[in-house]
């Protein structure tokens, strides 16, 4: 009887043992990365801005460029590259298009869990130009209905005022569940954009 409660112990410590070895370096990752606020791997991997927490943004229906409104979850259940245009969409406005239209369409097999949206200011683009170049693209007017959603973009700034100099304003990243998760400032190369989505695409369950 002693005999066999000394093997269950044994029996249970090695257990233990096993348990710790498997679950200790897991526990500690998330500690050392959700739990240390001061500590990050090295070595970036990501060539978007994270933003950190990710943010949801709001449920809302919005007047589309042509006619009708969207859904009011037309940010769900896709991942959405987003364009927010204030001015006139001049030289770096369509080049930023045409980068994630080429992205879209690198995804191969994968493209359709992407979508591409503009939120437009008044005289920001041509009609003819969108429908013949961008034909996928959801083009949302920006009226004050969508003020909730603008005001919880990052980096925005006035990156465009109608000149063929301006900068690109940046494309924001948000995820199948309507968080907003990344953005790619002035600058960013369409690369970095389609290495990320490839990675998240692969990674990801949803969406």
């Amino acid at each position: 009887m002693i005999q066999q409660g000394a093997q269950n112990r044994r029996q249970r410590r090695l257990l233990i043992g096993l348990a710790l070895l498997f679950f200790a370096p897991l526990a500690l990752a998330f500690y050392l990365y959700y739990g240390h606020g001061n500590w990050h791997p090295g070595g970036r991997v990501n060539a978007g801005d994270l933003v950190r927490p990710a943010r949801p943004l709001p449920a809302l229906a919005l007047p589309l460029l042509a006619s009708g409104n969207t859904d009011a979850n037309f940010l769900k259940r896709k991942w959405t590259l987003l364009h927010v245009e204030s001015g006139a969409c001049a030289d770096a406005c369509r080049i930023r298009l045409h980068d994630t239209r080429q992205v879209r369409l690198a995804l191969d097999r994968d493209m359709n869990r992407v979508q591409r949206v503009l939120i437009a200011g008044d005289g920001c683009c041509d009609d003819r130009f969108l429908h013949e170049q961008h034909p996928d693209l959801i083009a949302i007017r920006a009226t004050p209905a969508a003020a909730p959603l603008l005001a919880l973009l990052p980096d925005r700034g006035e990156h465009s005022a109608g000149s063929s100099t301006a900068e690109a304003p940046p494309v924001y990243l948000i995820d199948p569940l309507g968080n907003l998760m990344m953005f790619y400032p002035a600058g960013s190369k369409a690369k970095g954009m389609l290495e990320d989505l490839k990675r998240l695409l692969r990674l990801s369950s949803i969406g």
